[in-house]
């Protein structure tokens, strides 16, 4: 189920819901407005073991670079 967020066209409110369906009536947690935009959304995404920031060039010329000893 998809989380969407939105902003309440009233108040000004920014807020979350879960989604079941799109054809789902949406209404404001703070003044129950029924008007709201959806916002679009960033996401980001956790990859296993992290990322090497550039200090280096490897010599291996490999996606790995070396540093997993698959070399």
């Amino acid at each position: 189920m998809p989380i969407y967020e939105y902003v309440c066209d009233d108040c000004k409110s920014q807020f979350e819901k879960i989604v079941i369906n799109r054809q789902q009536e949406i209404s404001c947690p703070k003044c129950s407005s029924k008007k709201a935009t959806i916002q679009l959304s960033v996401f980001s995404s956790a990859v296993a073991g992290g990322s090497k920031s550039g200090s280096g060039s490897s010599s291996g010329g490999s996606c790995c670079g070396g540093g997993c000893g698959c070399h």
